[in-house]
């Protein structure tokens, strides 16, 4: 169980302890925050909403752009530079007392926090062996998890106090960890920058070697059709809080028990549960069983409405975390994978940008669309959301296939070899 959550030592242990400390300050924030701007700085709710959806917008815009800087500029340098940004950004929100500079504020942390994030991921591509990285990348994502507790509960301290000094205390030590997480980034081994391509490198289908990833047809509708498999995020934070308040007979207390049943279950087992994932076949099959998990946790959530028992609503309650959190942490393993395997050598970055886009669209979406179709509808609507992840994730294997063929063939060409149909079938063989 120890080497599950204690990565190797090298780059692999230093990437996950920057994500540690830089996720313990972000896990202070996320709970003083809508507090702090709307009792302390003085914002209506409506305008904490608005700038915030500003500013995660602004990373939509510029997160891809980013990333690209991070492919020719080095991503260590990169991400060691965004990181200071976003610490400066978190740290002027003590100084803010009106909307505007909220706003712009809003813009410059999300648009480093992402930009840096996406640079992360390069170096992590370029620091880890390719059959390595899924697993490193579990080793992080436990890492984020016992951050983001930690940081909750620092957070909760400072409610606890809920006086301007102690949210203070909460920002500045967000700063802090950004920093901190920069300086570890900055010890590790830098990735070579990689050169653009020259303009006249064509394919035969007169395709440009250096083409963006937004020509990238099978990665882009792979990222839009995970984008709908990321709706479980703000499930948690947003709908299922509701659902249990106003459709169960269950404690709204219980929530808190599977938040934590959640985070320390994904600590503890999401390394052992990503072991599965070897390839782009492996991959597909774990993000259809993660949906297929999803799909009944989902289904359990509906018919904890029924009845007025307390104790039958929250046994299905908590048997549906549980199926969640084994069809999160398949579905989280299959898509790294695929997100770094259909990504070309050298562009790492931008893709990874783009790629965690979706993140972000789940969460500007995500409240809106949920709302309505589990709050307001009901339990029919948590049988379509099951449906809709089920149909998405059987979708995604034949466009993994397409990306999986694709991918061989740029490789074959940057070697200066025509691919034949034997290594077309063969570079993406076993695929569901």
């Amino acid at each position: 169980m120890l080497k599950d959550l204690i990565p190797p030592p090298g780059p692999p242990r230093g990437l996950a302890l920057a994500q540690l400390v830089c996720r313990m300050g972000d896990g202070a924030y996320n709970i003083c925050a809508a507090l702090f701007f709307t009792r302390i700085v003085g914002l209506s709710p409506f305008q904490m909403s608005l700038g915030l959806t500003i500013g995660w917008s602004a990373a939509l815009v510029l997160s891809v752009p980013l990333g690209h800087l991070a492919d020719r500029a080095g991503p260590r340098g990169t991400a060691v530079v965004l990181f200071v940004c976003a610490a400066l950004s978190v740290a002027s929100f003590t100084f803010i007392s009106s909307f505007v500079p909220f706003v712009l504020a809003s813009c410059a942390y999300a648009v480093s926090q992402r930009g840096g994030s996406a640079a992360e991921q390069a170096l992590l591509a370029g620091l880890v062996p390719k059959d390595q990285v899924t697993r490193v990348r579990a080793y992080v994502q436990s890492s984020f998890n016992a951050g983001m507790t930690i940081g909750a509960g620092l957070g909760g301290l400072v409610l606890l106090f809920d006086r301007r000094g102690a949210y203070y205390a909460a920002f500045v030590l967000n700063a802090i960890a950004f920093l901190v997480a920069a300086f570890i980034l900055s010890r590790l081994p830098a990735v070579a920058p990689v050169p653009a391509a020259p303009a006249a490198a064509k394919g035969e289908r007169g395709e440009k070697s250096g083409t963006s990833v937004f020509r990238d047809g099978p990665y882009v509708l792979v990222s839009v059709l995970n984008t709908v498999l990321l709706l479980y995020v703000p499930l948690v934070s947003v709908a299922l809080p509701l659902w249990i308040s106003e459709h169960t007979s269950a404690p709204v207390s219980l929530l808190s028990v599977m938040l934590m049943l959640n985070t320390v279950v994904v600590a503890l087992f999401q390394v052992r549960v990503s072991d599965g994932v070897k390839d782009l076949a492996s991959a597909a099959r774990y993000l259809l069983l993660g949906s297929l998990l999803l799909a009944a946790a989902f289904f359990a959530f509906a018919f904890s409405a029924a009845g007025d028992s307390a104790w039958t609503a929250g046994l299905l309650l908590i048997v549906a975390a549980a199926l969640m959190v084994v069809g999160e942490m398949m579905q989280a393993a299959g898509e790294w994978e695929v997100s770094f395997g259909l990504a070309p050598k050298g562009k790492t970055g931008q893709y990874q940008a783009f790629f965690g886009n979706g993140m972000t669209v789940a969460e500007m979406l995500g409240p809106l669309a949920l709302t309505g179709l589990i709050v307001y509808w009901g339990a029919p609507g948590w049988i379509l959301l099951g449906v809709l992840f089920v149909v998405t994730s059987a979708a995604m294997g034949p466009v993994i296939r397409w990306g999986g063929r694709r991918r061989a063939e740029l490789e074959l060409r940057e070697k200066g070899s025509e691919p034949v149909a034997a290594d077309r079938g063969e570079a993406v063989d076993g695929l569901v």
